[in-house]
């Protein structure tokens, strides 16, 4: 039988709901920690053996139903010529951001080859948990990228981003479209090794107002997600009230984060399948609570077409018995 996260994403009535994390390869596992005292992260997601060794940790501790690659959705800047360094107590910062209006009409290089060690990342997982669980790939959009490139680091409100987009539209639309060109070749060649389920993370969208996503975004979202050969989840933080405008990415899945109403949604969106979306600060409760929180998703989710996961990522501080109850809830789940 075709695994059971693939058919949730199709929409098909599922016995029990599927169940994973948003990132969680590593972070809060110990093991992780020990692995990141020997490298950088750059390092790690550049090392096909350590990224491996890296996403395996959650299979080896909670066998959920689909494991996310260890990577980051900043791999994309490479093919369109941005450095980045990940700094302590920062985040990203890109060494050589967008100078100006001129400096955005970029032309990408070879993905496959410049972001090579993904596809080596890929093809180790397939060959060690590829029939038993599903792999997920994933990569960052348009506008969350393009915040990045820039603002040259992680920006609370994406003004700078918002000023180009003020000053000079068609400079704004011209780097989201280089940015979406790349991403929907990565995510194509992350299904071409071995990823069955991808999920797009333009996770700072909503910052757009509903018109501009509209204008600018949405027609890219739905270049990059047609027609992919696997399965695809739209997430974007913050879009309550908005869920029409996600729906119309074509996404075969809409991810949910937290401040939305799952069992509302799903009247909303109708035969579309969803994902999410426990509170990720649940998990700081106790296991029971945490069973009691999770059925109540499960429930008001229903049985058809939902990937049960977190509202957005796992905290690098939640304990492992909370995210065991909240994975061992859905296991233990039967709509039958």
């Amino acid at each position: 039988m075709e695994n059971l996260l693939v058919r949730a994403a199709r929409g098909e009535r599922t016995e029990r709901p599927p169940v994973w994390l948003m990132r969680q390869a590593g972070r809060h596992i110990p093991e992780y920690r020990e692995i990141r005292d020997a490298y950088s992260f750059l390092e790690a997601i550049k090392t096909p053996e350590v990224a491996a060794e890296i996403t395996l940790l959650p299979w080896e501790y909670y066998r959920p139903d689909g494991l996310v690659m260890f990577s980051d959705i900043l791999t994309v800047l490479e093919p369109l010529g941005f450095d980045y360094r990940i700094e302590s107590g920062v985040g990203p910062v890109v060494e050589n951001p967008v100078s100006g209006p001129d400096d955005v009409d970029r032309e990408p290089g070879d993905v496959a080859e410049e972001i090579s060690y993904v596809g080596e990342l890929l093809d180790r997982l397939d060959e060690r948990v590829g029939d038993e669980t599903a792999l997920i790939g994933f990569a960052g959009g348009p506008f969350t990228l393009a915040s990045y490139a820039v603002a040259g680091e992680p920006s609370r409100t994406h003004l700078p981003l918002r000023k180009l987009r003020a000053r000079h539209p068609e400079a704004f639309r011209t780097l989201l479209a280089a940015f979406a060109d790349v991403v929907r070749e990565y995510l194509q060649f992350q299904i071409d090794h071995g990823a069955d389920v991808v999920q797009l993370f333009d996770t700072y969208a909503a910052t757009l107002s509903p018109a501009d996503y509209r204008e600018f975004l949405l027609p890219l979202h739905r270049r990059i997600l047609a027609d992919l050969d696997a399965p695809s989840i739209v997430f974007v933080r913050r879009m309550n009230g908005r869920l029409e405008q996600l729906e119309a990415t074509g996404a075969d899945v809409i991810g949910l984060d937290w401040t939305v109403e799952i069992g509302q949604a799903r009247e909303r969106l109708g035969d579309r399948p969803v994902q999410g979306n426990l509170d990720p600060s649940y998990l700081f409760g106790d296991p029971s609570f945490v069973r009691e929180r999770t059925r109540e998703v499960i429930e008001a989710a229903g049985p058809r077409g939902h990937i049960l996961n977190l509202g957005h990522g796992v905290d690098k501080d939640t304990p492992v018995e909370s995210v065991e109850a909240f994975v061992d809830t859905a296991k233990a789940f039967s709509w039958d």
